[in-house]
């Protein structure tokens, strides 16, 4: 679609978005705050009576110490469209919705950022759609968020903003309160300039993320990327990771570097060396019907995790005989993710059908070539069958990180198992010792899978050895640790910023995390 067909616009999503007010109060003061798309609550509705629960993310975990012990407020969208809802606690949060209509979630969520930003952050594996009315409401969400976010925030307060649903709040929000101290992170691939470049708003997105003191990155590479946009499209260079940005009394330094998210290996490890997480384990390979090898793969169902290249790569294996169904099986758990985004509903019928062809190929009465599991399952799960898995396949295309392998490789608690990885996740550049794909290159991964099968006990024990010591020694802890520390130090000049910066720092020791 061309940036002039907008199906679903009104001639009011059309009209310009008008400037962010400047008269936004100061409520309670909260000393750190975090920003993100979504609230770290979820509601259960259990016997007609609903209550919230804390989500089960990385992100959510990682940051609830730093909540806990240093005033924290999360600001963020409850999940339910059409509601508004008053500021309330939950556990350690302090909470502070921020509403969404159906029309504007579909287009600012399901719109511009994952049928716009998603696809071309992620390489154009998916075409991606520019409408203006879309853009329109992104902005006016962004706005949201950020006077939201200057009402709860107290005097020279700390605030993260989390991924490119928000990309404006940083200079939204500085021009609203510039005592604040304002890091962002990004979650997944920041696009190389000449793909950057096809979006029509890159100035604005780019004038956005440069509101903040430090923006964070996966990988030193996004990093390198944003500072070419910046150079290119905004006139700005950057030296040593640093840029300079307004003028005279009001200018402030950005900077841009890569701080690589990872998980909490510990909480992985006590869950796979529990008896009843073994015994699980057990039990799923019993059920696959006690295969010599079981390959795995675990993705959101999403056009960016290479799912058919793998598929189709092991459904090759099975015709050329190289892999026999009963000796061999692929799990793959593919978690419901934007379904009502068309290229993802397009992706799930066609991942389902190539599952069925080949299933109906190579089946036997006893033995199913592919279990494809289409839901998601509890996190104590998912660790059992990673403990059952001997080869685990990441296949994807393009990714900020991927934990999965992370995860994978934690469990792996006996030195067991290989490790199959694409080199087009940040993953690959610190687990060097998996078994490194090209996903496009077919016959590079079905080679690649042979080899994981078939490598002797030993060698794997020692890939595996050298991929634990990096996951274990690099936790989500000091992933926050790091940020939080770097991002108090870029405002030596406040007023309050000794003491801003011992307290972020030591608040983030003891972060734990359920899922990543």
């Amino acid at each position: 679609m061309s940036a002039e067909q907008t199906p679903t616009a009104s001639s009011a999503d059309l009209e310009e978005v008008p400037e962010p007010r400047t008269d936004v109060p100061q409520d309670t003061g909260y000393d750190f705050v975090v920003v993100s798309n979504r609230l770290p609550v979820e509601r259960v509705v259990e016997d007609g009576e609903s209550s919230w629960r804390r989500s089960p993310g990385g992100l959510v975990a990682a940051l609830s110490p730093v909540m806990a012990r240093n005033t924290g407020a999360w600001v963020g969208w409850h999940g339910a469209a059409d509601e508004t809802l008053e500021r309330f606690d939950h556990d350690v949060f302090h909470l502070a919705p921020v509403p969404l209509s159906g029309g504007e979630v579909e287009a600012y969520y399901e719109g511009f950022s994952n049928a716009t930003l998603w696809p071309l952050y992620h390489d154009v594996i998916a075409p991606p759609e520019f409408h203006r009315a879309w853009w329109n409401t992104y902005r006016r969400i962004n706005r949201r968020f950020a006077e939201r976010t200057a009402e709860v925030a107290a005097q020279n307060a700390t605030v993260w903003v989390q991924d490119y649903q928000l990309q404006l709040v940083p200079k939204l929000l500085r021009d609203l309160r510039p005592d604040l101290t304002i890091g962002f992170f990004n979650h997944i691939p920041f696009p190389p300039l000449e793909i950057f470049a096809q979006l029509p708003w890159r100035r604005a997105v780019l004038e956005g993320l440069s509101g903040a003191d430090l923006i964070g990155f996966q990988r030193p590479g996004d990093a390198q990327n944003f500072q070419r946009c910046v150079r290119r499209f905004l006139d700005v260079p950057f030296r040593q990771g640093r840029a300079r940005f307004g003028a005279d009394d009001a200018a402030w330094t950005v900077r841009a570097q890569s701080y690589p998210i990872s998980i909490d290996a510990e909480a992985i490890q006590e869950l796979a060396s529990r008896p009843e997480v073994k015994e699980r384990a057990r039990e799923i390979r019993h059920e696959l019907g006690d295969p010599e090898t079981v390959f795995l793969g675990v993705d959101r169902l999403d056009y960016t995790k290479g799912i058919l290249h793998r598929i189709k790569a092991y459904g090759e294996l099975l015709q050329d005989g190289k892999l026999t169904v009963g000796p061999s099986v692929l799990v793959q758990v593919a978690n419901p993710s934007r379904e009502r985004v068309e290229s993802y509903v397009q992706l799930r019928e066609d991942v389902e059908g190539l599952v069925g062809h080949l299933n109906g190929q190579h089946d036997t009465i006893s033995h199913t070539a592919i279990r494809y599991l289409h839901h998601g399952y509890p996190f104590e799960e998912m660790v059992a069958l990673y403990l059952a898995t001997d080869v685990m396949l990441v296949t994807s295309l393009r990714d900020g990180m991927n934990l999965v392998a992370k995860e994978y490789v934690a469990a792996k608690t006996d030195g067991s198992g290989t490790l199959v990885l694409s080199e087009f996740t940040g993953a690959a550049e610190q687990l060097k010792q998996a078994l490194l794909v090209n996903p496009h290159d077919i016959d590079g991964l079905k080679d690649a899978m042979l080899r994981a099968k078939d490598m002797p006990a030993a060698e794997a024990k020692k890939r595996m050895r050298a991929m634990r010591r990096q996951v274990l020694g690099n936790d989500v802890n000091d992933w926050s640790e790091a940020f939080l520390r770097d991002l108090a130090g870029t405002r030596p000049d406040r007023t309050t910023g000794d003491t801003t910066r011992d307290t972020t720092r030591d608040t983030t020791r003891d972060t734990t995390e359920e899922e990543l």
